[in-house]
């Protein structure tokens, strides 16, 4: 044959070799049920030489060995993972915690010599999270804690009720302040008062409901009293939606006064607008006790507020931490 025939010469791949291989870190989500895997995940575990996990005890490892992949327990150094690759091999490392940060560290660092043809490194997500995934956290941790905390074990309906009043207010500051950092932190704070409550609702052993309980009542909520969103009801403005919202919350309370279900615990300015609001609605028209005195002015303060749609406790607010201001500053 002569040697510069095309047959004598090697293609590019002859010419390369089989190449330093190819490492797959594939990553799964705890929030999501073991075996769900994405199809390229399935894809990549299929067509691997080797597929290695340092966890013996990872949720995944039952799913894929019931599904015919061999897996290795094994926690390789940086090393011995690109000794593993050699000739063309694929290798598959399931992950634990947060992906291997020291197996990727080490890789960084090995290939940062020079010294050593690296095989293709590739991350592969198995699972990933949806949208509120972090909430199964919440659930999670809050469950520990009220096994195990003291405190927390102890602690009632009643005895968290202030608890949450502090943290709406704290929240409402945040909202005033223009916190954003402040705002999540707080909203935080919130969410955590509904979940302790939710798991304190489910040691009743009258009428026990959990967190998943509240949240579907609040989607159902949402869901009927939404059916210009979820059904064939029409509205084009929000002033439509909110008349739509409040007949289908009558017929859901059946209520036989406009005042049912307005706290009287709340502030003072609060509850008048609520009330002055709902007498609006109702299209009544309820003249305001003849009656002189400092409570009567916030009242028609607070209805007149209303009437021309402001908030008179953000605005009381407003004027108190102008007030506050103006008081540090003859202070200074």
């Amino acid at each position: 044959m002569n040697a510069n025939s095309p047959e004598a010469t090697p293609g590019p791949e002859q010419a390369a070799g089989p190449g330093p291989g190819r490492i797959v870190l594939l990553t799964t989500s705890h929030r999501v049920a073991p075996g769900l895997l994405s199809w390229p995940a399935w894809q990549a575990l299929h067509a691997a030489d080797q597929v290695l996990c340092a966890d013996g005890a990872h949720p995944q490892l039952p799913y894929l060995r019931e599904a015919g992949i061999r897996v290795d327990e094994s926690s390789p150094t940086a090393e011995e993972l690109v000794g593993a690759c050699e000739g063309g091999r694929t290798v598959v490392v399931v992950a634990t915690g947060e992906g291997e940060p020291a197996l990727t560290d080490g890789l960084a660092r090995l290939a940062g010599t020079g010294r050593v043809a690296m095989p293709e490194l590739e991350l592969l997500p198995a699972s990933y999270d949806l949208p509120g995934a972090r909430l199964l956290d919440l659930v999670q941790v809050m469950d520990r804690i009220r096994v195990e905390c003291p405190w927390s074990s102890r602690q009632t309906h009643k005895g968290l009720a202030k608890y949450g009043i502090e943290e709406a207010y704290e929240l409402v500051e945040a909202i005033e302040e223009g916190d954003r950092d402040e705002l999540r932190e707080e909203l935080g704070d919130v969410l955590l008062q509904v979940v302790f409550h939710a798991r304190i609702a489910e040691e009743d052993l009258d009428a026990p409901f959990s967190i998943d309980d509240v949240a579907g009542g609040i989607v159902d909520k949402l869901v009927h009293r939404h059916p210009h969103v979820f059904g064939d009801a029409t509205a084009t403005t929000p002033e439509e939606v909110r008349a739509q919202w409040l007949r289908t919350k009558a017929v859901e309370k059946q209520r036989t006064s406009i005042t049912e279900g307005i706290p009287l615990g709340q502030p003072g300015l609060a509850l008048a607008a609520k009330l002055a609001s709902r007498a609006r609605t109702a299209h009544l028209d309820i003249p305001l006790p003849p009656v002189e005195g400092i409570g009567y002015d916030l009242l028609a303060l607070a209805v007149r507020a209303e009437s021309e749609g402001v908030d008179p406790e953000a605005a009381l607010r407003a004027a108190a931490r102008a007030y506050r201001d103006a008081i540090r500053e003859a202070e200074g």
